[in-house]
């Protein structure tokens, strides 16, 4: 695949990440029952808050790993950028697995759910839907990472052509007086 379009898949991807978190996020803050505060809401949402800035970040190292790949490639300038998108990508992926998608996280919003009933029962089940629906995205984008990483290490380690020319035939200048 092109250098380009990988990086222009990875931007794709982030984006669509960022729709599945920005879902996830108003899921848990913006459409939680009125009534009753839960500290569960806090830790979606502000965790879904910190996913979302560091994608943020990858997103624009993102674009910044495309604009290096202008003529003239610039890969060092390239890796550098796919790095820290790489980085940000990872501690999303971190904090998503470790604070959102445990057992325990899981459990204590169903219980919740369960206990409450009615619009908390529907948020939960909202907020577990969002969940699920994050990790389609982070998949992706950590498979056009890859891909990114791919194409970047084949074309630095691509062999070089070099041409060289040979003279053939008489050569003409300095005779040799042997005979």
């Amino acid at each position: 695949m092109a250098l380009d379009a990988v990086f222009d898949a990875l931007c794709a991807r982030l984006a669509g990440l960022r729709e599945a978190l920005t879902g996830l996020r108003t899921t848990a803050v913006e459409d939680r029952p009125l009534r009753g505060d839960v500290v569960l809401v806090d830790a979606f949402g502000d965790a879904a808050e910190d996913l979302l800035g560091w994608l943020e970040g990858a997103l624009e190292a993102a674009i910044e790993a495309r604009a290096a790949l202008a003529r003239p490639t610039d890969l060092d300038s390239a890796g550098r950028a796919l790095a820290a998108c790489q980085e940000r990508c990872n501690r999303i992926a971190a904090r998503f697995e470790s604070d959102l998608l445990t057992y325990e996280r899981i459990a204590d919003l169903l219980r919740l759910g369960r206990s409450r009933g009615g619009e908390w029962h529907a948020w939960a089940t909202s907020v577990k839907g969002a969940l699920d629906a994050c990790r389609s995205p982070l998949f992706e984008t950590n498979e056009s990472l890859f891909a990114c990483w791919r194409e970047i290490v084949e074309r630095a380690v691509a062999p070089t052509v070099t041409v060289q020319t040979i003279a053939a035939g008489r050569l003409t200048g300095a005779s040799s007086k042997a005979e």
